[in-house]
């Protein structure tokens, strides 16, 4: 067992440097971003000291990664995920379904019970956003379009068009979020309906 555990710190330097070369991150910017001086980095990076779980935890939220990832840690067995929900101010909740850094990220959303009436409040971000209604009726004011998703219904949109979400109908609303910088799109390919085509 201990050589086991020597083994997997033995490895963590290599997968240290390659993580911070492949995000292009400089040794002072990684440094900055953990509190971790340029010098020790270097030493952990080349193997020459091991790190402690003090060092290994900023690292592991500066590159993104989970723990068990940057230690290539073995597997469980267990083929669970540990989602963390988080809760916003307005009694909606988020539920990040992606943890690396970078492309395009997945999200849940659940939206409480609103009213029809209520008052949008559309913002823009950079970006392009695909949305998937799972579960209730989504309102979806985009620009000066006011649109209502049932599930199984979705819609694409640059981000800078300015939009806003809520749930409309009695219930809450959840739907799937695919979140891309500008110009990364979700692909969907569709076959058309025969009775179309055949016309």
């Amino acid at each position: 067992m201990d050589e086991a555990i020597d083994r997997t710190l033995d490895a963590v330097g290599a997968r240290l440097k390659r993580l911070r070369t492949r995000r292009n991150v400089t040794l002072a910017d990684l440094a900055a971003a953990t509190g971790i001086s340029i010098s020790t980095l270097s030493r952990l990076e080349a193997g020459l000291r091991r790190p402690t779980l003090e060092q290994l935890l900023p690292l592991a939220r500066a590159h993104g990664v989970t723990l068990d990832e940057l230690v290539d840690a073995p597997r469980t067995g267990d083929p669970r995920v540990n989602l963390r929900p988080i809760p916003c101010g307005d009694g909606s909740v988020v539920l990040p379904l992606t943890r690396r850094p970078g492309g395009i990220q997945a999200y849940k959303f659940v939206l409480p019970a609103g009213s029809d009436g209520a008052e949008p409040d559309p913002r823009t971000h950079e970006g392009y956003d695909w949305v998937y209604v799972l579960n209730g009726t989504l309102r979806l004011v985009l620009g000066e379009h006011d649109l209502v998703l049932e599930p199984g219904e979705a819609a694409e949109f640059d981000t800078r068009t300015p939009h806003w979400f809520g749930a409309a109908g009695a219930g809450p609303v959840e739907f799937l979020s695919l979140i891309g910088k500008q110009g990364e799109r979700a692909h969907v390919r569709v076959a058309p309906r025969r009775g179309r085509a055949e016309r």
